[in-house]
């Protein structure tokens, strides 16, 4: 009996500790999703812009850059944007949890990916989009003659959405069944000044409305689950009634929905959360002796940025039976009250939650050489803080029910949780090429491989995000003295492959795993492919 005792109440824990840290694993930002919806011109020329600013959007990539405006001028800018990622599962040889040797998601594909927007006082729409288009609109304006040029601008800075609801069988569904991520600056207040013909300062604070919402099903393959789904197969009549089993722990009270396996979905968690108001500040130089030579630099303020939403938890009859019969028997209350397990689990648990996510500050230094007047070459190298991802702490307004199971694992407070990731800051290289073959025209090309702040045994289906390509081709054409339109087009892609038990955010298998690792054992690998097309049309007064 004192097997059963320890088998009862370890599977519980397992479970409410794994969902506690699934909870809190928000999609990374990493290099991914930095620059990529921010600025036509940018974009075309891999972001390598530092010394090089480009017009109104110089507020995001270097302020000092809106000094060399003249006169008052505006931009209408748009973008479209399309992610697809995909994952495949591979089960091998050897597979083993506790016993049980065959998962039913090995040899399958993750399904269909589109696109979402959370739409800044409304919320997400339940749209499904095979892209998301988003404007915006930037103006400028400057007195003859004034070393003084102010600005405002809205972009958005920073974008993820993944949505796979498509297929309601997706295996991905178990680590983001939709993942929305974005940062929105609504209003920049910048202003640029003229020290001189060859050196300026700038300033801008981007006001952004920030996102966050991961809705995902969940399941927790672990070998101390495994062990005991077994022990409950050999203990438990199929019918679920054993007399002895009621005078002792309650293993079989649960039923036949009660019995517990490693693969069994166990629970569904969605979490919606904002921040309407978050500024940040950026700081750029440039300097300019010569025409063909230019250096720049930016410093782009981070921040703490607080939210604040909703959490609903959907938890299905496994969990809920096994804890109904737990407390069913004589001697399982006993033993739950002893580690602080819940008496129940509703079938769903709500309310408010609020979390402080730090906003890295970016650092981006830029050179620009133009040798011949038809050719120039930017050089721009960036570093962001993203190790400021080492640990995040997220406030629930009650304790919820199935963190209270993971009291045995020292969550002493199940309304609180820091949790670890371990991300790194990275620096980053960004290459853009300009030809001018005529005084009208102007080609554009980017090249810029993007590490990931993500290591790679820290990568998950949730933030789907390797090491990157990003290779952009665009122009500007001259509409007339005081108009241009920018077009751009981009692709970047990236792979990951990650071989079993080698990353504990997503496929460790060991006996007392308390990390949310929802294909443990398997082996899984993934790419991920951006494809964006941006116009901008700039008019001066």
């Amino acid at each position: 009996m004192r097997l059963t005792a320890a088998a009862s109440v370890a599977p519980c824990a397992i479970l409410a500790a794994a969902l506690a840290t699934c909870v809190v694993a928000p999609p990374a930002r990493a290099a991914l999703t930095e620059n990529l919806t921010t600025s036509v011109t940018a974009m075309a020329l891999g972001n390598a812009v530092t010394a090089d600013p480009p017009g109104i959007d110089s507020i995001h990539f270097n302020p000092a850059g809106l000094a060399r405006l003249e006169g008052d001028s505006e931009s209408i800018h748009a973008f479209g944007a399309s992610i697809r990622t995909s994952a495949s599962f591979h089960q091998p040889a050897g597979f083993d949890i506790g016993g049980w040797t065959d998962d039913p998601l090995a040899g399958s594909h993750s399904g269909p990916v589109r696109q979402g927007m959370t739409i800044p006082a409304y919320g997400k729409p339940g749209w499904r989009l095979p892209a998301v288009v988003v404007p915006g609109i930037g103006l400028a304006w400057n007195t003859a003659g004034s070393p003084w040029t102010f600005a405002t601008n809205s972009y958005m800075a920073q974008a993820m959405s993944i949505d796979r609801t498509t297929d309601p069988n997706d295996p991905a569904q178990y680590d983001g069944r939709q993942v929305q991520l974005q940062r929105l600056v609504y209003l920049a207040p910048s202003v640029g000044y003229k020290y001189s013909d060859t050196l300026r300062f700038g300033v801008s604070v981007p006001i952004a409305h920030s996102a966050f919402e991961v809705d995902t099903a969940m399941r927790f393959p672990n070998e101390l689950l495994g062990v005991f789904g077994k022990l409950q197969q050999g203990w438990c009549p199929d019918n679920g009634g054993n007399i002895i089993d009621v005078f002792g722990f309650g293993v079989c009270g649960g039923g036949k929905d009660g019995m517990v396996t490693p693969f069994k979905k166990a629970a569904n968690m969605h979490l919606e959360m904002t921040a309407p108001f978050d500024p940040t500040i950026n700081l750029g130089v440039l300097w300019e002796p010569k025409p063909w030579f230019a250096i720049g630099a930016v410093y782009q303020g981070g921040s703490k940025t607080h939210y604040t939403g909703t959490y609903e938890f959907d938890t299905q009859p496994m969990l809920r039976n096994f804890v109904q019969g737990l407390n069913s028997s004589l001697l399982g209350p006993i033993a739950g009250a002893v580690l602080g397990f819940p008496t129940s689990i509703p079938a769903q648990q709500k309310g408010n939650l609020t979390a402080t996510i730090p906003f890295p500050t970016h650092i981006q230094v830029g050179i620009k050489l133009k040798p011949v007047e038809y050719v120039q070459l930017n050089i721009d190298a960036s570093y962001a803080t993203w190790s400021e991802w080492d640990a995040l702490t997220f406030q629930f307004d009650q304790s919820v029910k199935l963190l209270e199971v993971a009291h045995l694992y020292g969550y002493a407070d199940a309304s609180r949780l820091s949790i670890p990731r371990g991300y790194k800051s990275k620096a980053n290289f960004a290459y853009g090429l300009q030809l001018f073959p005529t005084k009208w025209l102007t080609l554009r090309f980017g090249y810029e491989p993007r590490k990931s702040s993500i290591p790679s045994d820290k990568i998950d289906l949730i933030a789907p995000l390797p090491d990157t390509k990003l290779y952009s081709a665009g122009l500007n054409v001259k509409l007339g003295k005081n108009s241009d339109l920018s077009l751009t087009g981009s692709y970047m892609t990236g792979k990951f492959n990650t071989p079993a038990n080698t990353d504990c955010n997503l496929n460790c298998n060991t006996f007392l795993n308390v990390i949310y690792n929802p294909y443990a054992g398997l082996d899984v690998a993934g790419d991920i492919h951006v494809r964006y097309v941006g116009i901008d049309y700039t008019h001066r007064f």
